[in-house]
């Protein structure tokens, strides 16, 4: 009975780890690879802005795209919001994009809605604000 106990003891143990580890895999995944993800979004958003023929023009090719910048200098964190307007779930984001131009930077405004028949974010608009001079905005997508 002693060693029964115990089995079905480590038996629950392992089961919980199980459990564990299958919760941060489904975490992970949902996070980088579900279609409507903010990291998702920000990179389809930022591939647009790399072949967007006028951005090109401002902040020349090589355009990189990079979020808020923590305490430790590091700039990771894509800043989005979700919300539920009518019934339908939209989310925006936000993020910032510079280029080989120098000087040269901009914040990218993007916002989604979610299209339930085909499970996926559609995108409502895509709007660059060129931060330095001459300041001016450049309309990448409009559907609103």
């Amino acid at each position: 009975v002693k060693e029964a106990g115990r089995d079905f003891t480590y038996f629950i143990v392992v089961l919980v780890g199980i459990g564990v580890t299958g919760g941060l895999f489904y975490v992970i995944f949902k996070e980088l690879f579900s279609p409507s993800s903010p990291n998702k979004i920000y990179g389809d958003t930022l591939e647009k802005c790399r072949s967007h023929p006028e951005i090109i023009g401002v902040f020349g090719d090589s355009i990189k795209g990079y979020g808020e910048t923590t305490r430790r200098g590091r700039r990771q964190l894509v800043r989005h919001i979700e919300f539920i307007r009518d019934g339908v779930k939209h989310m925006r984001l936000k993020f910032y994009i510079e280029g080989t131009e120098s000087g040269k930077q901009g914040t990218v405004h993007v916002e989604v809605k979610e299209n339930r028949e085909a499970r996926r974010f559609e995108v409502c608009y895509i709007f660059v604000d060129v931060d330095t001079y001459p300041r001016r905005t450049i309309v990448i997508e409009d559907n609103r």
